[in-house]
Order: C-alpha cells, then sequence, then structure tokens
C-alpha cells in the first residue's frame, strides 16, 4: 500500500499541520495584549490551547513516542521561526514597504521574547502534560477521555502561563501585573478546556469512523504496548 494512502499517516499529517499552524500563531501573536469581560489576555491565549488538545489527541491515537517528536518538531519549529526573526529584522525595508523597520522590530522583536519564554513552557507544560494523561488513563483503564484531557491540559497550562508571561512580558510590567495577566490566561484556558470537551469527543469519535474499528483497535493496542501498559485497556 503507497504510504500516503495509509490512513495513520494521513491522520498524522492532517493533526500536525494543525499543530505547528497553531503553535506558530500563537507565537508570533502572543506579545500583543487585549483586553476582555474585565481582564487582560494575550493575544496567544486563542490559537495556543488547541495544540494541547492535538496533543491529547496524539496521545490517544499514536502513544507517548510520537507525542515526545512532535513537541520536539514543535520547538525546533519555533526556534526557526524565532531565527527568521533575527534575521529579518537586520534587513533593511526599502521605502517602497508599507510597514518601516521601527514597526516591524516592534512587534517582531518582542515575539521573540515570547517565542524564547515559550519554548522553555512549551517543553515544561508539554511533558507534563504528557505524563499526567497517561497517568490518567492508566488510572482509568482507558476510560473517560475528559477526565485525561482535561485533567492533563489543566495541569500544563497552569505551568505554561505563568512561565511565558513571566519571561516574554516581564520587563515591561510590575510582578502583580504580570501575575495579575498570568491569572486569567490559566482561568481563560481552564474555561476553554472545559467547553471544548464536547468537540474533542466529537472529533474522536469522527477518527473513530474514518480509522475503523480494526485499525483503531490495532494503534490503540500499539500505544498501550509502548506504554507498558496492559492490553485489556480498552479506547474510549
Amino acid at each position: 500500500m503507497h504510504l500516503l494512502k495509509q490512513k495513520p499517516v494521513i491522520l498524522y499529517t492532517v493533526l500536525l499541520s494543525f499543530f505547528l499552524t497553531f503553535l506558530l500563531l500563537a507565537e508570533l501573536t502572543g506579545s500583543k495584549l487585549f483586553f476582555a469581560f474585565g481582564f487582560t489576555m494575550t493575544m496567544g491565549v486563542i490559537p495556543f490551547p488547541v495544540t494541547f488538545i492535538i496533543t491529547d489527541l496524539l496521545n490517544e491515537y499514536y502513544g507517548r513516542k510520537v507525542v515526545r517528536a512532535t513537541t520536539f518538531l514543535g520547538m525546533v519549529m519555533i526556534g526557526f521561526a524565532y531565527l527568521l526573526i533575527v534575521i529579518d529584522i537586520q534587513i533593511p525595508a526599502s521605502p517602497e514597504s508599507p510597514i518601516d523597520d521601527a514597526s516591524f522590530e516592534r512587534v517582531f522583536a518582542n515575539s521573540g521574547l515570547v517565542i524564547l519564554g515559550s519554548i522553555i513552557a512549551y517543553v515544561i507544560g508539554q511533558m507534563i502534560d504528557l505524563h499526567t494523561f497517561h497517568f490518567l488513563r492508566k488510572k482509568t483503564g482507558g476510560k473517560h477521555i475528559w477526565l485525561r484531557a482535561t485533567g492533563s491540559t489543566v495541569i500544563s497550562q497552569l505551568i505554561d502561563s505563568y512561565v511565558v508571561i513571566f519571561i516574554a512580558l516581564g520587563k515591561y510590567h510590575p510582578v502583580s501585573k504580570l501575575i495579575s495577566i498570568a491569572n486569567t490566561n490559566f482561568l481563560y484556558k481552564l474555561g476553554v478546556a472545559i467547553l471544548i470537551t464536547p468537540l474533542l469527543y466529537a472529533i474522536h469519535i469522527y477518527i473513530d469512523r474514518y480509522l475503523g474499528e480494526t485499525l483503531k483497535k490495532q494503534m490503540f493496542s500499539a500505544a498501550m504496548e509502548e506504554e507498558g501498559l496492559e492490553s485489556t485497556i480498552q479506547p474510549g
């Protein structure tokens, strides 16, 4: 069978594409603050929670090694983005450019701080998410998707929210303001994690149908064997 016609490969390619897109958008827009519902938040809180949902799906169907590899790939792509930003800032804008050097540097140089903070927070958060997810899956015998997905996301986002804010915005705001922004970001992400749980189930059902019962069980069993978990644990 041709490689690109294999459903697990296609599924991983789609999930990885969404993952990297939302991850890089979170980094590049994260330096902008906005005010909503009486709170100040970073623009990165809009796309970033999606990356943890995708991580949970990768955990579910591919196992820990694939998630580690995906996390490393994401970190490398963030690093490349930062390198390109540094190079782009050094290249003078032409007189015809609608964006001058000062405007470009003001936006993207600060994005560099967001990226730096995110590389650190991202790796810590993803590793916590990964281990919490598998701990909860083992404890629940593979049942209650909402518990392992939401539980792992909440814990990892708690760490991520504070690390990113203090590194990215630390030189611009006092500690009290940083704590306030981090608290708001975390509460927002917590709310998003809870609200999109039905969406997670819907995606899960769609993927199950796409893979088919036999292939789904094969992938789940392979992931369980990799984790050293009992083969009696069933997907669900």
